[in-house]
């Protein structure tokens, strides 16, 4: 995942390994990061990638929370306890506060254990899916929300599926609501619409645009009681604005350690 922004470069050597959890004790996304200088290709840093991703994939989220939830939202729910919930939880705390948070992941202990960890309880799928914002991290290939325990008004943000063939949301959510996503060409060749876009049970031309449109004013963002879904990818972009914060910050607090990798260049 490469990019440049302002007078930076970036890359993510990412991949992802569902088994790793319980394989190894290892989340299942494992990244590096490697910022450069664009002018020479000199590298500034090597950072975690797995911490950034984390990071920015609850940011995003929350945002979109912002712009697509109803206001004042009371509970958000998550299907999938892994790693990444916590970012997810962490972020919307940060925007809206506090929320009652329910839990479920389809290893009971880990639903139990974030549940405790957040303050809240450990639901089933259906209850969770029941709340005013709702997101959804998992590996999954088939839908495991239903259309039914969706309620009206409610916002989804959409971050399990990051490759073809990946779904977690029923195809008749995605018709019954404003879909919103990150980038064209990753969701619908990689996102939660991927599936349903090539089995022909949802259309490109219903999508509403993309997040970073719905912010600009481009785009409408909640209009009444209407379901709506971020459908998230993850952008090299952020990635990269991410990691150059951190650079930054690091160097004004002197934390970190320097190290020679190229001779002669910048550390």
């Amino acid at each position: 995942m490469p990019a440049y922004l302002a007078g930076s470069a970036g890359v993510k050597w990412v991949n992802a390994h569902p088994e790793n959890p319980a394989r190894h004790g290892l989340p299942s996304v494992l990244a590096l990061y490697i910022l450069s200088d664009p002018e020479t290709a000199a590298p500034l840093a090597v950072m975690d990638g797995t911490l950034l991703t984390a990071v920015r994939t609850g940011a995003a989220a929350a945002v979109a929370s912002r712009h697509l939830a109803k206001p004042a939202p009371r509970s958000i729910g998550f299907v999938g306890c892994g790693v990444q919930s916590r970012f997810l939880l962490e972020a919307h705390r940060v925007v809206f506060g506090a929320l009652e948070v329910r839990a479920f992941d389809v290893r009971p202990e880990a639903a139990a254990r974030f549940a405790a960890e957040a303050g809240g309880i450990a639901v089933s799928a259906e209850q969770a899916a029941g709340c005013d914002i709702v997101c959804t991290a998992t590996p999954s290939r088939s839908p495991i929300v239903e259309r039914s325990w969706i309620r009206n008004g409610a916002h989804i943000n959409a971050l399990g599926a990051d490759a073809p063939g990946k779904q977690e949301l029923d195809p008749r959510i995605l018709t019954d609501a404003k879909v919103v996503i990150d980038d064209w060409e990753q969701a619908t060749e990689s996102g939660e619409v991927n599936v349903a876009l090539h089995d022909g049970r949802y259309q490109r031309e219903q999508i509403h645009g993309t997040l970073g449109e719905v912010i600009a004013g481009k785009k409408t963002a909640r209009e009444g009681d209407e379901i709506t879904v971020f459908d998230s990818t993850g952008l090299a972009i952020q990635d990269l604005a991410l990691a150059r914060h951190v650079y930054d910050r690091a160097r004004e607090r002197g934390l970190g350690a320097a190290m020679e990798i190229i001779p002669g260049a910048p550390r």
